[in-house]
């Protein structure tokens, strides 16, 4: 009697093992993306008069007043290398002491937290730097 191998079966069990790593690297991805874009941006503000640092926690798309600024972080994300994490975010400073101008921004862009000095926040009271993205 002669012996047959099942080869339906082999290809089957390939296709079975090719579906499953793709649907695992498309989970990987998706999981990974989601990490990196947050909601809440922590930003630390100095106040060169008094000399105080102040943490404030800001919602993405809320607008949060400090003392006479107006502050909105619009977008925040995180890098994806863990060996020198970058945390960018894009926002928006009014200063309400300026009663002529309440539609212009005194910062109006995307912050780096490595270097702040890319796009600079310049105000004479305050400094803001970037801190979190969660």
């Amino acid at each position: 009697m002669e012996l047959k191998k099942n080869i339906k079966a082999g290809k089957n069990n390939l296709k079975l093992k090719l579906i499953i790593f793709i649907y695992y690297s498309l989970l990987s991805v998706a999981f990974s993306q989601s990490n990196l874009e947050g909601t809440h941006t922590d930003i630390k503000i100095l106040d060169k008069i008094s000399s105080k640092n102040t943490l404030l926690k800001l919602k993405n798309g809320d607008l949060v007043s400090f003392k006479d600024l107006s502050i909105k972080s619009l977008k925040c994300k995180n890098s994806e290398f863990d060996d020198n994490p970058e945390i960018t975010a894009y926002m928006q400073v009014i200063d309400l002491n300026n009663s002529n101008n309440d539609e212009v921004f005194v910062f109006n862009g995307w912050m780096f937290s490595s270097s702040p000095s890319i796009t600079p926040f310049d105000h004479p009271v305050y400094d803001i730097w970037l801190v979190n993205c969660y």
